[in-house]
């Protein structure tokens, strides 16, 4: 098979699709068909060394959509079931951007009826991203919460959740998005951050800054990983680690296909063209998942 893989870290260029060996599953695990896989901000976070693995092949991609198309034992999956899932891991030998993927039974979920496969592989990231942040919060109805980078892709499946959940959402984010975060559920919008809030999810990473929304005694959650800012007038600071949860992921395809959670393509690229789709990454400004399709 063919997959997107780096060898040395790098821009763009550092990008190869190379010849594979076919991976097999072992137990609980099941292959999948590739449809279609999202590039994340985090793949290119692999593909520069930030997250270390010199010298190793590392793949890319975590997001995944497709066909089951064959299973080890002890899973309840069938060849030909239509799924997403999540495949974790910074690095590791080969990702989703692939044509064949082996991820652990209990990282998969049904894919949404609703939508096709280059939709549905924008979700498992982002909206477990999301979700698990929200968790981190511990917020009620009607207590106030900031999600910064509210147009992004994680900020924008917070905002959707958050407000299902009854909170009082206000988006931060360029004035010409207002419009957008808005339509997502946002009672309110800021492009300056100005403001006091419960807590704050702070998608668009923007740390310190963010933290000094939060009223004493509030909470923070970040996205990356133990690197939330140093707690403050007793405002509790945590990151979430996103894992893989295919019970909580299939209660997000459920969202997907009520219509409550919004899934956005900004353009798609072929598995060939996958340093290309970096490339459009790098440029920013994208609203919307890129998606490789093999």
């Amino acid at each position: 098979m063919r997959a997107a893989v780096v060898r040395t870290f790098g821009g763009p260029e550092a990008v190869e699709v190379v010849e594979a060996e076919l991976p097999e599953p072992a137990a609980r695990q099941v292959r999948i068909k590739v449809a279609a896989a999202a590039l994340n901000p985090v793949d290119a976070g692999v593909r520069s060394g930030v997250f270390g693995g010199a010298g190793k092949q590392i793949g890319l991609g975590w997001d995944v959509a497709g066909t089951v198309d064959a299973t080890g034992v002890a899973t309840a999956w069938n060849v030909g079931d239509e799924v997403v899932a999540l495949d974790y891991g910074m690095i590791k030998p080969l990702g989703t951007h692939a044509e064949y993927v082996v991820v652990d039974t209990d990282a998969v979920a049904k894919a949404p009826a609703s939508v096709d496969a280059v939709a549905a592989a924008t979700l498992p990231l982002n909206a477990l991203t999301a979700v698990q942040a929200l968790d981190l919060l511990e917020l009620t109805a009607g207590q106030a919460l900031l999600v910064t980078g509210a147009a992004g892709a994680v900020g924008g499946f917070a905002v959707q959740l958050a407000a299902r959940r009854g909170i009082a959402v206000t988006g931060l984010g360029r004035e010409t998005d207002e419009q957008l975060v808005r339509s997502l559920g946002a009672a309110g919008f800021t492009a300056t951050g100005e403001g006091s809030y419960d807590a704050v999810l702070d998608a668009a990473v923007l740390g310190e800054a963010a933290l000094a929304r939060v009223r004493d005694g509030g909470a923070y959650a970040g996205v990356i990983p133990q690197a939330q800012p140093a707690s403050v007038r007793g405002v509790r600071t945590t990151a979430v680690e996103v894992s893989a949860d295919g019970a909580r992921l299939a209660e997000l395809v459920r969202l997907v296909d009520e219509g409550v959670l919004t899934l956005r393509v900004a353009e798609t690229f072929a598995l060939d063209d996958a340093a290309k789709a970096h490339a459009r990454l790098a440029e920013g400004g994208v609203r919307g998942r890129l998606v490789l399709v093999p």
